[in-house]
């Protein structure tokens, strides 16, 4: 009988401790406060791939490819009075034609972090809101003038010997 008081008695302790606990731990993070951006109650929209011509010293050397994912929220997205995407990728233009120290044929030289913040900073303070919370990559390529060159070629010679092997008469056996 004793055992099964003492029983009961640590049930109810841990019960109390747990309820405490938690209590503790929701007054710590605030009542109304708002979840963390990667928590939810954000949208996450997807750019379609951005093309950024590379121009140096009055000739293309490559190309800038990227597609981002940026969140932001559904409230302030309605708001706008342009396509998001449009700011988005005038954001990109801008920010590689006024940084031509970044070279892509040069990994060393590449800061995405610093790439994202500033894509994310630029346009919250063109809107004069926090409307980007955060940009992330989903990909990013830069493929210079020659390997778009090699690609043209190989393509050509690929199709070339496709239709070559349409217009070859059929052998019956």
């Amino acid at each position: 009988m004793i055992k099964v008081i003492a029983i009961a008695v640590w049930i109810c302790a841990a019960t109390l401790g747990a309820v405490f606990y938690s209590f503790q731990a929701a007054g710590e993070r605030g009542v109304g406060e708002t979840p963390k951006p990667m928590l939810g109650g954000l949208d996450y929209v997807k750019t379609d791939i951005i093309s950024v011509p590379l121009i140096r010293d009055s000739r293309i050397d490559g190309y800038f490819l990227a597609k981002l994912v940026y969140t932001v929220e559904p409230e302030q997205i309605k708001k706008l009075s342009i396509p998001a995407e449009a700011l988005i990728t005038d954001q990109v233009y801008s920010y590689l034609y006024s940084n031509p120290q970044v070279d892509f044929t040069r990994k060393d030289t590449i800061d995405l972090e610093a790439f994202r913040a500033a894509i994310r900073d630029t346009i919250n303070a063109r809107v004069g809101a926090t409307l980007v919370h955060e940009v992330l990559i989903d990909q990013v390529n830069f493929l210079s003038k020659d390997e778009i060159r090699d690609n043209a070629i190989r393509r050509r010679q690929n199709l070339g010997t496709t239709a070559s092997a349409m217009t070859r008469p059929f052998k019956e056996h």
